[in-house]
C-alpha cells in the first residue's frame, strides 16, 4: 500500500462523490466522517476553522477502503483503518507538512495512527483521559414507568429556551463556547433538533438533541439534565423520546456516544436498547522544537 493511494481534496463535494457510498455502507463507524462532511457541505469550511479543509479517500482499483478529514485547527478524524492503512496515511500527511494537533477514531485506529505519526514526525502522542463508547440502537425499550410529564419537540419559537439549555450543557462538559443570539448560528448546536421533557406543570427538566439525518442514520447528541434534577428518570425519558423522534424522522439507525467514566449513563442507554458498536479514543500530539545551534 502506497501513501499516494490516498486521494486528497479540499472540495467536500468531490470527497462525497468518491467516498459517499463507502461511508453510507457502514454509517455507524463512519458517523463522524458523515457528520463533518455534511456540516462543511451545508455551512462551508470557513464556519469551522481558519485553514483549508482536507478530505481524503484511500482508493485502490477504483474502490474506496478508508477515509479521513482534517479541518484546521482541529485534529484529524479517521474512519476505521488497519495498521498498514494508518501508516500510509501518516506517511502521506507528514510528507505534505501537515501539523496535526490530535487524531480521533475508534480505539484501534487511533492508536495505530498515533504510533505511525510519532514514527514519521517525532510527535509525542498522549491518550486523552476521556474515554467514549459509541452505541447503536437495537430495539427501543422506553423506561417503565415513565416519570410524570411529557416529551415535547422544540421548534423555532423555543430558540431562547434551546440556547439556555445548550449553554448549561456546554458549561457542564467544559466546552469553551459562547451561546447567544449573535453566536448561535456558528455553534455546533445550531443544526440539531431538540426534545424537552416537561413535568406536568410545564417545567422543563431535561433535554436531548439529535443531528440531521445523514446516510440513513441520526446521532443523538446531546443529553442533559441539571445536577439537582438527576436520579428521577428524566434523562431516560427524554432519551427515549428523542430516539423515537429519530426513528419517526426516517432513521434506520440511531447512534450516540457515552463517556465511559459515567457508568450511570452507560447503563441507562443499554436499558433503552443501545448496544456497543465500538470504543472511541483521541490522541493529542506534542512537538519538541529543535534545539538552537
Amino acid at each position: 500500500m502506497r501513501p499516494d493511494d490516498w486521494h486528497l481534496t479540499d472540495d467536500v463535494n468531490d470527497f462525497l462523490a468518491r467516498a459517499g457510498d463507502f461511508l453510507r455502507s457502514r454509517p455507524g463507524p463512519h458517523v463522524m466522517q458523515l457528520t463533518w462532511a455534511e456540516r462543511v457541505r451545508a455551512r462551508g469550511a470557513e464556519a469551522f476553522g481558519t485553514g483549508a479543509p482536507v478530505f481524503g479517500a484511500l482508493e485502490r482499483a477504483g474502490e474506496v477502503h478508508a477515509t479521513f478529514h482534517h479541518l484546521p485547527p482541529r485534529g484529524v478524524g479517521l474512519s476505521p483503518l488497519s495498521p498498514e492503512q494508518a501508516d500510509s496515511l501518516a506517511a502521506r500527511l507528514a510528507a505534505l507538512g501537515h501539523a496535526l494537533p490530535s487524531a480521533n477514531a475508534d480505539h484501534g485506529t487511533a492508536a495505530a495512527f498515533a504510533e505511525a505519526w510519532q514514527r514519521y514526525t517525532g510527535a509525542t502522542p498522549e491518550l486523552r483521559d476521556t474515554r467514549l463508547r459509541l452505541y447503536r440502537l437495537g430495539t427501543l425499550t422506553p423506561p417503565e414507568p415513565l416519570p410524570a410529564g411529557r416529551g415535547r419537540i422544540l421548534g423555532e419559537q423555543d430558540l431562547e429556551q434551546v440556547m439556555f439549555w445548550c449553554g448549561e450543557f456546554a458549561k457542564a462538559v467544559g466546552e469553551d463556547v459562547s451561546i447567544d443570539a449573535g453566536t448561535w448560528a456558528d455553534t455546533r448546536f445550531a443544526d440539531k433538533r431538540y426534545t424537552l421533557w416537561e413535568t406536568p406543570d410545564g417545567t422543563p427538566v431535561s433535554i436531548a438533541g439529535m443531528n440531521p439525518l445523514i446516510g440513513g442514520q441520526i446521532q443523538v447528541d446531546i443529553v442533559y439534565t441539571p445536577a439537582h434534577l438527576r436520579g428521577r428518570g428524566y434523562a431516560g425519558a427524554v432519551t427515549a423520546e428523542v430516539s423515537r423522534a429519530a426513528l419517526a424522522a426516517g432513521a434506520r439507525d440511531a447512534v450516540l456516544f457515552a463517556d465511559l467514566s459515567n457508568p450511570t449513563s452507560n447503563a441507562l442507554y443499554q436499558r433503552l436498547g443501545y448496544r456497543t458498536l465500538t470504543d472511541w479514543a483521541a490522541y493529542d500530539f506534542s512537538y519538541t522544537a529543535p534545539e538552537a545551534g
